[in-house]
Order: C-alpha cells, then structure tokens, then sequence
C-alpha cells in the first residue's frame, strides 16, 4: 500500500487554530447543537453536523475575508471541528436526561436535574470522550486508513479540498450539496411524496421490507461500498423479515408484556390491542426487536473490545513512554502532522474528572454518598474507555448517523443496574445516578465517534492533530451550555414523553433501568441478540455492523446497500484507481448528498424550533397510497441513475487519460 500523503504538507505552516476559528466554532456549535437536539426529541435520532459545518465555515470564513483576510483550509477544519462537538453532547443528553423529567412528573419527585448539573454532565461526558480517543488516533486513523473510511471524514475532507481547490474539482460536491438540499426540502418542507416505502412480503405475516428514500443515506452507501452495506441490511433482514414473522407466528396470541404495553401507549398505540399478533411490524420491532438488537450490539461491543484490548495496551504502553518526555522533546522528533496532546494532560484531565464526580455532590445523581460517587466515577471511566474505541470503530464503518450510542448506553445501564442491584441501591436514587452514569458515557460514546470523523478529515487534508484535539474540548465545553439551554425549555415547555417531544430514546433508557433494578428485564431477548452476534463471528463477518443492523431499522439499511452496489458496479466496469487518487466524482457526489441533506435538516430543525411545530407546507395525501410510493420510488431511482452517470463518467474519464 502506497504511503498516505495528505493535501497540505506537513512541512507547510499554513494559518489554522486562532480566535477567529474558534470563536465561530463555538457559535456554529451551539446553533447546530440546540437544532439537533430538537430533532432528536421529536424522532429519537440525531444528525451528523461535521459536513454541513464544513461547509458553512468555507462559506463565513469567505464573508469574512475582508475583515481578517483570506482563510486557509487548516483554519475552516478547525472551525468545523469545534463546532461538530455540540452534536455529540445534544445526541448523549437527549438519550438519557428526559427520563429524568418524565421520572419527577410520573412518580411525583423532583428529581429533575438543574442547568448547572445538566451542563456539568456534558462537559465530563464530552471532554471524557475527547481524552480517550487521543492514544488510539496512531492506530485507527492512521494506521486502519484504508480499512475504516470514515464516511463523514472523508466528505468533509472532500468538501473542503474542493472549496480549496475551486474549478471542476468542487463542481459535483456543490452539485451534491444543491440536489440534497432540494431534495430534502421537497420530502420534509412541502412533503410532496414520503420520504419512506415499504413493501409487505406475501406469505409471510408482518414481514416488512422498507427503503428510506433520501439522498444522505445512498451517498454514504456509496462511499462505504458494497461489503459493508451488504453486512448491515443482512443484519436489519434477519430482524425485520425472519424474527419479526417468527415471533408473530410463535406468540402472536400471546398477551403483550407489561412494560411493554405501557411503552407502546406512551407511543400512541390503540386502546383494545392486547395481543402481539395485533401489533403492528413496527411496533414488534419498538418493543422486542430493539432489546434483541441491544444486546447483540452490546456482545459485538465486547467482541470488539476483546479484539482491541492488544490496540488498547499498546497505546497506553506508548503513552506512559511519552509521558516520560517534555512535550517540547516529543514533539521535536515527529512531523506537524503526527502531534498528539500530550498524555500527560490526557491523565491529568481524566483524573481531574474523576475527582470532581467524586467529591462534588450534585454532579452524579440525587442525595448520593460518597461510596456511590466513587463508584460511578469508576463505572464511567471503565464504560467509556471501552466505547469509546468501540464507537471510533463503528463510525469509521458506517458513519456517526448510524452510531447505536443508545445501544451503548443500553449495556452500560444494564453493567451498573446490575452492580447497583446486587449492592441493594434499587431505590429512585439508584436509578437516577445509573442513568445519569450513562448520561456522561453516552455523550462520551457518541463524541470519541465525533472527534474520529474530525480526525480523519484532519489527517486527509494535513491538519495538526493536538490543535483539533484542543478544539474538539473547547467545542464540548463552550457549546454545552447552549445546547443543555435548549434542552431544558424545550422540555419545560412541551413536555417529555409528549406527542410534541415524544423523546423515544429516552424513553426506552427508562424501561430498560426500570426493568434492571427492578427485576422484570427481559434476558432472554438480550441473550438471543447477543448469540446472533457471536454466531455470525464465526462467519467471519465483521458482528458490530451486523448487530447495528438488528438494532436500527431496516429502511436505514437498505440505501446504504443500494448506495454500495452502485459503486461495485461502476467499479467491476470501469476498473481504475481513480478513486484512491481523490478524482471518483461518485465519492464528490456523495458527499454533496451527505452535506446537503444535513445542512436542510438543520435548517428544518432551526424551523421546528422557531414555529414550535413541525414545519408541514402543501403536505400531499395521496388516494390511493401507493401513488405516492411510485412518486418517491421515481425521484430516489432517478437520483441513483444520477449519482452512477456522474461516477461512471469520471471514470471512463479517468480511463482515456491514463
């Protein structure tokens, strides 16, 4: 394998970390921030900002050119890394900390946390992640860079080579950006036709395939290919079409289980539905496909921890080296390119918050002792080095959109309800403190998978790794508050748990403790997940995209693997290296989807938030149905012929220049 040279040499000292960046990180930060956690209370999923703030730094940074003069591409990386750390702290706090209202309002206690203790979670929760990741960067950026693609990287690095670069390079990644844009207006503005299909498979009761027909998710297909794809919509059609048919074919007479009726309820499920026949594919999938999936992504977690404790040991080896050495020494003997933060600040900002879990009440909790501070803290450090090497290799496959941190923060609820059970701190503050364990790992989780896109755009494009680590900190701490603000009100104002922020993530967080501590948690279906991972281990198929395949739902899959298949084909017929040369205008196209549908749903977001309601303009309701479907399967067929005859042509292009 040739070796890797990035776009700005590393003898280069080009302008990059300076106020200027980092102030408008931080501002960025906190809009993208505040916007995604309103989406992520409304449908329990978040969106990747790292690319759409790629795009939006290049674009300040230009206004202002007269101001501070011209910005180099060192300077907009920096600018976007700081600011795509707000989307990992709204992603952990809204998974978790909406239970803790709708706790107080269901039981009657004021558990609810206060702003201080909400942003003292995300800054320890962000800044955690932050300093786990720095020893691993060596080995799963530099050294796996041609095995993890880090889809979102890669298209921020492509975004910002392009604007750098301007001419025809840039064209089909702005071309991308403007069909994305449209396209996601189209669906989620005017909803012209569902963003959504599905297809029910005769014979063969509740078996549902679905296809999610927007432009993000066929553009990250094609840039992880076909292998992956094809690994994680395997994963989504054995849940979706052979044990959701099962399951209704064994039980479907069967009473719906306690909790889970009541968390189908809260869902908006019809009174008189008592049965699991009457329940709907989607609704199997809400109340048991999701705990079978948890607990295959929680086995393929540790699965992959196991494999990675060798990568784990030799980090720490090489760190406690380094430590030994000035900073000014260390940095004496290797390129721009290759400086780390030190690992002395490393263990001195982890045991700063270890210290501080520990002996300032308030932080972890409600009425806790200093016994059950400490052994949060240690359970936090534990849970969140694992995952977060866990979730660096996740979206380094599948990108951060499909991260399952929920999935993440599932194992470590079920890790510390367990310990908290057998101790005997099953009471409301055993809950509270669990959940709020799983607050800090969850954003910890969700931010290692973050700064690893970060990383990757920075090792691409030649950026100096310690300033974007520098960054990345001081975009989970400067952003955190606003995002934490926004959380706040919005739940003061609305509700958690409502039809206006259903905040299903959190929800299920809740169930799932609820059934831990107290006792009615369903291992049979984690037991099942976690087999299916360790069995198609033995397949020799990689169990972590496998198990995010049983784990979210399959209309997300099945555009990846289209997406994929796109890129073999052009691949097997136009057989070129173009591709590892930066030239495949399928992989600019791509990331033009990727960005423009991102930066749309922001905007949607900032909407929803401004009108407090779902933005809904000429909503078309098709009679019969299915005219619609035909309408949206047209326009996705349609984009897919588009982004193949861009990829195709480049590279018969790419074939006659040679």
């Amino acid at each position: 394998m040739a070796e890797f040279k990035p776009f700005v040499p590393a003898q280069s000292k080009l302008k990059d970390f300076n106020v200027k960046t980092v102030v408008l990180g931080v501002i960025l930060g906190a809009i993208f921030g505040s916007a995604n956690a309103y989406l992520g209370l409304l449908v329990g999923l978040t969106i990747s900002t790292a690319i759409p703030l790629a795009v939006v730094s290049v674009a300040v940074l230009r206004v202002l050119t007269p101001i501070f003069g011209k910005s180099t591409i060192l300077e907009c990386n920096i600018s976007q890394t700081t600011g795509s750390a707000s989307s990992s702290l709204a992603s952990g706090i809204i998974f978790t900390i909406p239970a803790l209202f709708i706790w107080s309002k269901e039981l009657g206690v004021d558990v609810e946390p206060t702003l201080i203790q909400m942003t003292l979670l995300a800054m320890a929760g962000g800044v955690t992640g932050v300093l786990f990741m720095i020893p691993l960067r060596g080995f799963l950026i530099v050294k796996e860079h041609y095995n993890l693609p880090y889809p979102e990287g890669t298209a921020s690095a492509e975004v910002l080579i392009a604007a750098s670069d301007g001419g025809s390079g840039a064209k089909n990644v702005f071309v991308g950006l403007g069909i994305g844009a449209l396209y996601k207006s189209l669906i989620s503005l005017l909803y012209l036709w569902p963003n959504k299909i599905f297809l029910h498979i005769p014979f063969v009761k509740k078996a549902v395939i679905g296809v999610s027909t927007t432009p993000a998710l066929i553009g990250v297909g094609y840039i992880l290919g076909r292998r992956i794809g094809t690994i994680m919509v395997g994963g989504g059609l054995i849940s979706w079409v052979l044990i959701i048919p099962f399951i209704v074919y064994k039980f479907g007479d069967a009473p719906i289980w306690a909790d889970t009726l009541a968390y189908l309820q809260s869902r908006g499920l019809e009174d008189g539905i008592t049965t699991i026949g009457q329940l709907t594919a989607k609704q199997i999938w809400e109340g048991y496909i999701r705990i079978i999936g948890a607990g295959a992504v929680a086995a393929a977690g540790i699965i992959t921890v196991a494999k990675s404790i060798p990568t784990m040991i030799e980090s720490l080896r090489i760190g406690v080296k380094e430590i030994k050495s000035s900073a000014a020494t260390l940095d004496k003997g290797k390129l721009r390119t290759e400086q780390d933060l030190n690992l002395k600040y490393v263990f001195m900002g982890l045991t700063i918050i270890i210290a501080a879990i520990t002996f300032i009440p308030g932080i972890i909790g409600h009425e806790t002792q200093l016994l059950m501070r400490f052994l949060s803290a240690l359970a936090i450090t534990l849970f969140a080095f694992a995952f977060v090497t866990v979730s660096s290799r996740i979206v380094g496959m599948i990108g951060v959109s499909s991260n399952p941190t929920s999935g993440m923060a599932i194992v470590t609820l079920l890790g510390t309800g367990l310990v908290f059970k057998l101790i005997g701190w099953t009471d409301l503050t055993g809950k509270v403190t669990a959940l709020t364990i799983g607050t800090i790992v969850c954003i910890a989780a969700s931010i290692a998978g973050d700064i690893s896109q970060d990383l990757k755009t920075g090792y691409i494009i030649g950026a100096t790794p310690r300033k974007q680590q520098i960054s990345e900190i001081i975009g989970a701490t400067g952003s955190a508050f606003f995002v934490v603000l926004a959380v706040y009100y919005l739940g003061k104002a609305y509700g958690f748990g409502t039809d206006a922020l259903p905040a299903p993530q959190a929800t299920l967080m809740k169930t799932v403790l609820d059934g831990v501590l107290g006792g009615n948690l369903r291992w049979d279906l984690v037991a099942i997940g976690a087999a299916f991972a360790i069995l198609i281990m033995f397949f020799k198929v990689p169990p972590l995209p496998f198990a995010v395949g049983m784990y979210l739902p399959l209309y997300t899959m099945t555009p990846v693997f289209i997406g994929g298949m796109i890129r073999h084909y052009v691949e097997k017929k136009y057989k070129t290296d173009s591709d590892e040369k930066g030239k495949d205008q399928g992989i600019l196209l791509g990331s033009g989807f990727i960005a423009g549908e991102g930066l749309m749903g922001v905007v949607i977001a900032v909407i929803a938030v401004i009108l407090s309601d779902t933005p809904k303009y000429l909503e078309i309701n098709y009679s019969p149905a299915w005219i619609g479907e035909i309408i949206s399967v047209i326009a996705f067929a349609a984009l897919g012929w588009f982004l193949y005859s861009i990829a195709a042509k480049s590279r018969r292009e790419a074939i006659k220049s040679n």
